[in-house]
C-alpha cells in the first residue's frame, strides 16, 4: 500500500493561534481558564486543553468573576461581548482575524442599509457569531435552493457574505443563484472563505483522483473537515471523515493500493501522522499543492 498525505494539511494559522492563546492563559493566570464552547472543533484538541486546566461552557454563567474567559477561533456575537463586559470579565479574544473581517463586512453593509444573505451552515458556532451582528438585516442560506426561498423586497440593497469554512465550489453555485436573482447583488472586498480552506480542498482536488480512498482527519462537528470529504468524492475517490485510525474500517481498505490522507485546519499533525503509521504503508509521498507562510499574532496581552 501506498500512501498520498496532503499538503497543506492540518492546523490553519487561526487555529495555531486560538491554541496558542490558551496555552499561554493557562501559562499566565494558571488553571482553570474557561472557554465559550470548543476553541476549535477537534475533539482531541479539546481534549488535551482541558487535560491542561481549560473548562469549556456554553453560558457565560458558568465562568467565575475571578477567572479569565477565552471566545473560541469561531467568534462571538456583540450580544455575548457586552455580557462579558456588564460582568467585567477578564475576556481574551481567540477569534480568527479572518472571521473577525466578515464580522466587518457585516457591520459597515448594515450601517449602509444593505440586506445581508450569509451563506453558512445553520447552527454553526461562526453562523451564529456573524449573524449576530445584524440580526434584523441577516438571512441565512445553505444551498441554490434557499435563494429562491429568500423573502427580501425586489428593490432592496442586497449584499452577500460567506462562512469562511465553507467549499470553494459549492460555494460558487449560491452566489450565482444569487446573481442571478440579485443583479446589482454587493460582495466582500475579498473572498470571505478562508485560505487554509480553499488551499486544503486544493490539494485533495489533485490527490483524490490518483487515489483509491482518502481519509479525512478531523472531527464530526468540523465544518471544513466535512467539505474535505466532499471535495474527494467529487473528484473521484471514496472519502471519510475520521477522529483517528480507531474509526477505520477494514472493509474500506479491501483491494485498495493507494490511500490519500489528510487533516482538517483543526486537526493537530500528529493525528495524522498516527493515521499515517497506523496504514503500515509501503511507501509514504507527499503531495504538496501550494506553500503556506500565513502567521496571526497573538493579542496583545498575551504576546
Amino acid at each position: 500500500m501506498k500512501v498520498i498525505v496532503a499538503a497543506p494539511r492540518g492546523f490553519c494559522a487561526g487555529v495555531t493561534r486560538a491554541v496558542d492563546i490558551v496555552e499561554r492563559a493557562l501559562e499566565r493566570w494558571g488553571a482553570p481558564v474557561y472557554v465559550r464552547h470548543e476553541i476549535v472543533h477537534n475533539k482531541r484538541v479539546v481534549g488535551e486543553l482541558a487535560a491542561k486546566g481549560a473548562v469549556f461552557v456554553d453560558d457565560l454563567s458558568e465562568v467565575p468573576p475571578d477567572r479569565p474567559l477565552i471566545f473560541s477561533a469561531h467568534g462571538v456575537s456583540p450580544e455575548v461581548r457586552a455580557e462579558a463586559a456588564d460582568r467585567a470579565l477578564n475576556a481574551v479574544d481567540a477569534t480568527c482575524p479572518l472571521v473577525t473581517k466578515v464580522h466587518s463586512e457585516a457591520k459597515r453593509f448594515a450601517r449602509q442599509g444593505y440586506e445581508l444573505v450569509y451563506i453558512g451552515h445553520q447552527g454553526h458556532d461562526e453562523a451564529i457569531g456573524t449573524m449576530g451582528e445584524a440580526p434584523e438585516a441577516m438571512h441565512l442560506v445553505e444551498t441554490a435552493e434557499d435563494v429562491d426561498k429568500l423573502d427580501i423586497a425586489p428593490n432592496a440593497k442586497v449584499a452577500y457574505l460567506t462562512q469562511t469554512t465553507l467549499g470553494v465550489d459549492e460555494t460558487e453555485g449560491v452566489v450565482q443563484a444569487l446573481r442571478r436573482r440579485f443583479p446589482g447583488i454587493a460582495s466582500p472586498p475579498k473572498d470571505d472563505i478562508c485560505y487554509a480552506a480553499t488551499n486544503r480542498q486544493l490539494a485533495v482536488k489533485r490527490m483524490a483522483p490518483v487515489c483509491d480512498l482518502v481519509l479525512v482527519v478531523g472531527s464530526q462537528n468540523s465544518s471544513n473537515a466535512h467539505r474535505l470529504v466532499e471535495v474527494a468524492r467529487a473528484h473521484g475517490a471514496p472519502a471519510h471523515l475520521i477522529d483517528g485510525p480507531e474509526d477505520i474500517r477494514p472493509e474500506w481498505l479491501h483491494g485498495v493500493q493507494t490511500v490519500g490522507v489528510t487533516g482538517s485546519a483543526s486537526t493537530a499533525e500528529a493525528s495524522v501522522q498516527e493515521l499515517v503509521q497506523a496504514l503500515h504503508p509501503d511507501s509514504v509521498e507527499e503531495l504538496a499543492a501550494v506553500e503556506e507562510d500565513v502567521f496571526f499574532n497573538l493579542p496583545p496581552e498575551l504576546r
